[in-house]
C-alpha cells in the first residue's frame, strides 16, 4: 500500500504543471500574467471562482467547427479538439464549442490570451469543474497557484536584462496567437527553440529526402518506415488517452501552434527518441564513423528535442518520459522485424495492395477515435507518406532501379567534406523539393473536386468539405501518397541524369 501511495504520489509530481513552470523559470522563462483574471481572487471566493475557471489555452482542447491554419507538410503532428470536461475522476466528455473560432485564421473575439485565466462563462458558456488531467481539482491548482513559484509571483514585472518575446507560430486549430512573455537567456531559447524544431514537420520534409538522395536510400526508406508507426502510434494513444496540455498559468506557453492537440504521450519526444537511434542503429556498421560519436550524437538529439518540449511550456515531464519509453519499446519490439517488413515490401508480388490496404485501414480506425480535428488529415497524411515509399521501394526493386548494396561493397567511406560535395548535395536537394512541391500542387488541384464529386460534398469550401471523413481521408492519403512515391522513385530517377 505504501509503495501503492508513492507510486500516485510520483505521478501527481511529475504530472504537475508547476514542476515545468519551475524549470521555464529556473531556464530564465516568465510570463506576463494578469493578476485581475481570477488569479487573485479572495479565500472566501476562491473555490466558487476556481469552478468557472477555464481556458482554451491552459491545456484543455476545445472543439472548433473550423480550425486554423492546416499543416499540410509530409510530417505532422496535427491538433486534437474537443473540450475535455472532467466530470468524475478519471471521466472525460466533449463540449462542442463553435464560438472559439468564426472563420479561417480568424480569432473569436472570447479567445482567452496565453497564460490568462478567464471564466468559461466567457469563454465557452459551461460550468467547469472537477479534477484535471493530473488528478488534482483544478480548485486545488488555483490556490496552488496563490503560493506558487516565484516566476508566477513577479507576474509580468520585466527583470533587468530580460526581453519580451511573441509565442511561437499561432494555433493550428485556432489562429490564437498567445501571450507574449519574458526570456532572460537567449542561448537556451534559441537552443529549444532548433530542439523542437528537431521534430516538427518542416525538419522532416528536408531530412527524409536529404537523407535518401544524397547519403543512403536504404537508410532513408527505413527511416521513413519507422517515423511512419512512431507518429501514427502515438497520435492514437493521445486521442485514446485525451490528457490535456499543461495548464497554463503557471505554465508558460513559449509555444502555441500544438496547444490544441491532447498531451499524452509526447510524439515529439517519440520521434526525437525513434529516429536519432534508428540512424544509429542502421548506420553503423554501415558507415565507417566512432561509434562513441554516433551514440553521442544520437543521445544529444534525443535530450534536446524532449527538453525543449518542457521549455516550450507543451508537455509536463511525466508526458516526455512515456513518450521516451514507449519509443524505446517500440524500437525493441520494431527493429527485429525491419528486415523482414522491408523484404516483404520489396519482393512480395502482393505487397502493393496489402500496403495500400493495410495504410488506407490504419487510417479509417484513426479517424473514428476523435471528432474532426487537423490532426485527422495530417495523420492520413503520414499514412499516405508511408503508403507511398513503400509502394516507390516495391516499384524500384522490380525495375532494378537504386538497387541495395551487396555486403561486399560496405562499409562506405565518410567522404571527404568540401565545398564542392556541400554544394551539389544542396542542389540535389533544393532540385527535388521543387519537384515534390509542384506535385503537390497538381495532385491537391486535381484530387479535392474529385473526391467531392465521388461523394457528393460540396467543393465550393475547401475547408468545410475537409471536415467531412470520407473526403480528408482519401484527399491526405492520395496526395501525400503520390508525393512519396516520388521521394523514392520520381525525384532519384531524375537526378540520375544530371
Amino acid at each position: 500500500m505504501e509503495k501503492s501511495n508513492r507510486f500516485v504520489e510520483l505521478y501527481h509530481y511529475l504530472q504537475d504543471p508547476h514542476l515545468v513552470a519551475r524549470f521555464q523559470h529556473f531556464c530564465g522563462v516568465s510570463g506576463t500574467f494578469s493578476r485581475t483574471g481570477g488569479t487573485t481572487t479572495t479565500k472566501t471566493g476562491s473555490s466558487k471562482e476556481a469552478d468557472r475557471t477555464h481556458s482554451h489555452y491552459n491545456g484543455a482542447c476545445h472543439h472548433g467547427i473550423t480550425g486554423g491554419n492546416e499543416s499540410e507538410n509530409m510530417a505532422v503532428i496535427g491538433s486534437g479538439e474537443g473540450e475535455n470536461i472532467q466530470t468524475a475522476v478519471g471521466v472525460r466528455k466533449r463540449v462542442v464549442n463553435s464560438k472559439v473560432v468564426t472563420k479561417r485564421g480568424e480569432e473569436s473575439e472570447n479567445t482567452p490570451q496565453n497564460g490568462v485565466l478567464v471564466s468559461a462563462e466567457t469563454a465557452a458558456g459551461e460550468a467547469f469543474g472537477g479534477v484535471g488531467s493530473n488528478g488534482r481539482s483544478l480548485v486545488g491548482q488555483a490556490d496552488d497557484f496563490k503560493g506558487g513559484t516565484e516566476s508566477e509571483e513577479r507576474g509580468h514585472e520585466e527583470a533587468p536584462g530580460s526581453s519580451t518575446v511573441k509565442p511561437r507560430r499561432k494555433n493550428s486549430l485556432t489562429g490564437d496567437v498567445g501571450q507574449e512573455f519574458l526570456i532572460q537567456n537567449r542561448f537556451l531559447y534559441y537552443m529549444f527553440t532548433f530542439g523542437t524544431e528537431l521534430g516538427n514537420e518542416l525538419f522532416y520534409i528536408t531530412f527524409f529526402p536529404f537523407v535518401t538522395w544524397n547519403v543512403d536510400a536504404f537508410v532513408g526508406r527505413r527511416l521513413i518506415m519507422v517515423w511512419v508507426w512512431v507518429m501514427y502510434l502515438g497520435q492514437c494513444t493521445k486521442d485514446i488517452i485525451g490528457w490535456s496540455r499543461p495548464a497554463s498559468p503557471p505554465v508558460v506557453k513559449v509555444e502555441m501552434f500544438y496547444n490544441s492537440e491532447y498531451s499524452m504521450p509526447s510524439t515529439h519526444a517519440m520521434s526525437g527518441t525513434a529516429i536519432p537511434f534508428t540512424l544509429f542503429f542502421m548506420t553503423y556498421g554501415r558507415w565507417e564513423y566512432p561509434f562513441s560519436l554516433g551514440l553521442s550524437l544520437a543521445l544529444c538529439w534525443c535530450l534536446l528535442v524532449c527538453v525543449s518540449r518542457i521549455y516550450m511550456g507543451m508537455h509536463s515531464v511525466l508526458d516526455v518520459i512515456v513518450g521516451v519509453l514507449y519509443s524505446v519499446l517500440f524500437l525493441v519490439l520494431f527493429l527485429p522485424a525491419l528486415d523482414l517488413i522491408d523484404g516483404f515490401n520489396l519482393t512480395c508480388r502482393f505487397a502493393p495492395l496489402i500496403i495500400v490496404s493495410l495504410h488506407l485501414g490504419l487510417g479509417l480506425f484513426s479517424f473514428t477515435l476523435d471528432t474532426w480535428s487537423t490532426s485527422r488529415g495530417d495523420t492520413a497524411q503520414i499514412l499516405g507518406t508511408g503508403a507511398g515509399v513503400a509502394l516507390a521501394s516495391h516499384v524500384n526493386c522490380r525495375l532494378g532501379l537504386i538497387p541495395d548494396p551487396t555486403p561486399d561493397q560496405l562499409p562506405f567511406a565518410t567522404p571527404a567534406f568540401g565545398a564542392g560535395l556541400v554544394g551539389a548535395a544542396l542542389l540535389r536537394l533544393v532540385l527535388g523539393v521543387l519537384v515534390l512541391m509542384a506535385t503537390r500542387a497538381l495532385m491537391k488541384a486535381v484530387t479535392m473536386p474529385l473526391v467531392c464529386r465521388v461523394f457528393g460534398v460540396p467543393s465550393g469550401d475547401v475547408r468545410k468539405a475537409r471536415q467531412h471523413m470520407e473526403v480528408e481521408l482519401p484527399y491526405r492519403y492520395i496526395v501525400y501518397g503520390v508525393v512519396g512515391f516520388n521521394v523514392l522513385f520520381l525525384v532519384p530517377l531524375l537526378l540520375s541524369y544530371t
